[in-house]
Order: structure tokens, then sequence, then C-alpha cells
């Protein structure tokens, strides 16, 4: 069964919301509205209106404070046509979205929402697309029932029971478990040929590429291995992933590229990414690739510090990329090298790999890492 998407498919202007932490900073609270407007470009929608709101106790009606829906709800009055839709910045129930659209009249969209539509644009191979679909249906599954409210009222009534909105409820409940069911199923398959080919190849070490999403690692990677690579500005360009094998100094070993992080990403997707995850608990050594440049660096580590530990690889050894130097000023540079020297647990290079810069030194650290590990000195040892 196909689901429709909850978003508008014509002249998609929405209203951002953002929800904002009592321990946030200013500069925290602006960084974070970049990245949900990035999100929501990403999807391919416009950024009509940004309003951000802080509070202690979420609703649990409506999760926005009952002054603020009303705050809001003037405002969809006022801009008519302007806006199409609502992204509200959190994790809200489904009866949360339903009693947000009665008042606003129009549809609500929360974050996990957002990013598994931007995940559905960007899956090109049968695994990806079986892999978001599944998140999708899980995520749709439990939204399902106040989409046929309207028939409930139409045809049930006091008295009667299983009315026709309710009948046509469980059809398509039972229709989306029997294909969540299938799509299990083929995710198994799909882990069992990417298994067989992990162990074909287990001669060679392997590195993986990880990072938060959008800070050059496919642009790294299209520069060690030399072939062709998708590369775009947008989060989650690459859900696949690309592997390829290199020979630095001599050294042999596979590079792969899998999709990047964010923070707050849903379980259910980390969830159904399980196969196409493997590569990175699989990985003998991690590049963990960083925008040097964005002033929430270190945050960002932090977020993939976690997402490692929860998918299981937070015990592989990493060697920290700061990637996109070029951007900063001689100072900026001096500062961030300093800085981060002074509190990494992990060997660091600075790096920008668009221009180029400092490659060599990447390499000569990559292949010095890899050569004392226990796995790639057996490899060396025997040719």
């Amino acid at each position: 069964m196909s689901i429709p998407s909850s978003l508008p498919s014509l002249s998609p202007r929405t209203l951002v919301i953002r929800i904002e932490s009592l321990a946030e900073s200013p500069e925290q609270s602006e960084e974070y509205m970049e990245e949900l407007v990035f999100l929501v470009r990403s999807a391919g929608y416009e950024v009509a209106e940004k309003r951000s709101y802080g509070w202690r106790r979420p609703d649990p009606a409506t999760f926005i404070t009952k002054g603020r829906v009303e705050e809001i709800a003037q405002l969809l009055k006022a801009k008519g046509d302007q806006i199409d839709f609502i992204l509200v910045d959190a994790d809200i129930s489904p009866v949360q979205v339903r009693n947000l659209e009665k008042v606003w009249e129009k549809p609500v969209v929360d974050r996990e929402g957002l990013i598994l539509e931007i995940f559905a644009r960007s899956a090109r191979t049968a695994q990806a697309k079986a892999q978001v679909e599944l998140a999708k249906l899980e995520y749709e599954l439990p939204r399902l029932a106040h989409q046929w409210t309207h028939l409930s009222r139409e045809r049930g009534g006091i008295g009667l029971r299983g009315g026709g909105g309710e009948q046509q409820l469980e059809i398509d409940r039972r229709k989306m478990r029997q294909r969540i069911f299938r799509l299990r199923k083929a995710l198994e398959a799909f882990e069992q040929q990417a298994e067989v080919r992990r162990e074909g190849r287990d001669r060679l070490p392997r590195v993986t590429l990880v990072g938060y999403t959008n800070v050059g690692k496919s642009t790294l990677m299209r520069l060690i291995t030399k072939a062709p690579v998708l590369v775009e500005d947008r989060l989650f360009a690459t859900l696949d992933t690309t592997t390829r094998k290199v020979t630095l100094n001599g050294w042999s070993f596979l590079l792969s590229d899998t999709v990047g992080f964010i923070r707050k990403l849903p379980p259910k997707l980390l969830q159904a990414f399980h196969t196409t995850l493997a590569e990175v608990r699989e990985a003998d050594l991690l590049l963990l690739v960083v925008d040097a440049s964005s002033s929430g660096y270190i945050e960002q580590i932090r977020t993939v510090e976690r997402t490692l530990e929860t998918i299981g690889a937070g015990h592989i050894p990493i060697l920290l990329v700061m990637n996109k130097m070029d951007r900063l000023s001689p100072e900026q540079r001096e500062l961030v090298e300093e800085s981060w020297r002074a509190q990494t647990p992990y060997p660091t290079v600075f790096i920008s790999a668009a221009r180029r810069e400092n490659i060599e030194v990447l390499y000569t650290t990559l292949v010095e890492l890899l050569s004392s590990l226990p796995r790639f000195r057996r490899t060396s040892e025997g040719r």
C-alpha cells in the first residue's frame, strides 16, 4: 500500500516552529534554526515564516501552550494562503497533531515526518527505498486513525458498532502491517547479501567515513578514491553505502561512505537502516569528518559519538578529520587547532577537501593508524 505524504504537493510553503530548550545559548538557538531551515529546503519546501518559542512543560493536548496555539492561529489567519503547512520541530503525538490541525486548519508535520520525507526523496536503490518505506510505514501506522474519522462520523452512530470508517481503518491497518512484514523480510535478505559481500572482502581492512550530514564526506570520498561520487549541498544527499578499494603509499584498504547523522535522528530510521549502518559497525577505523567552519562543530562531534554508541560502533578507533578549514581566517584556524587539540582524545588532521589542503597529511596519518591495527599488520605481513 502506498502511503500518501502528509505534505502538500503544490506551493509547499511552511511556517517553521522551533521549540527552544531553556539551556540553549543564543548562538545555539540561531544555529539550530538554520539547521531546521536547511532541513525544510532539503525536502524541497519553502520557508514562509519562522517562529521560536520556549517553555518548560508541553501541553498534553497540543504540545504547544494554548496561548501560543491561539497566537499562531491568528498569524495563519493574517497570512491567508501564503502558508500551506506547519512544521513543528519536535516529536508530537498523533493526537496532538490532530488537535493542532483542528485549530489551525492546516496540515501539521513534526520533525520526524520531515526527515522521513527527505530520506524518501533521496532514496535511489531498492534497499534504500525499502528502508525508508519501512520507517515511513511504522511512523504512519499510529497516525492512521484520525484520517478516517470523517467516515466514522458519516456512517457510524450511537448504538452502531464498526462504522464505515472503522472498517476501512482496520483494512488499512492490516495492509500496512502486511507490508511492514514483507519489507522486514526483504531487508533481511539485503542484510544476508551484504554479509556475503563483506566476507568476500575480509582480506582488506575497512575504513568508513562518518559524520554529521553535509560536512564534506562525499567530497572527501571522491578525492581519496578518485572515483565519481554524488556531491550535493543538501542534507542526506547520500543514503546508500558506497565502497571503493583504495591504495595509499602501498597500503590497500576498503573505504566506505554512508548516511550522515544529525541531531534527533529518528530511532525508526536508525532501526530501518540497520543493514546500511553495518558498514560502520564492522569498520576497522572511522574517519569522523567535521565541518570546522561551523560554530557548533563540537556539538556535531558529540552527536556523532552518541549515534555511534547507539548503533554499536562506539568502540571503533577514530581519526578526526576537521574539514573546510579554508573557510576560516588565519586567526580562526589557529584558535580551532589549539582549542581542539587540547581537548580531543582522537588523532586529528585539519584539511580542506575542496581545495586539497593538507591531504597528504591525512593520507600519511591514515596509513600510520591502519598499520598500527592488528588486522592491518597481519595483512601487510602476508604480502
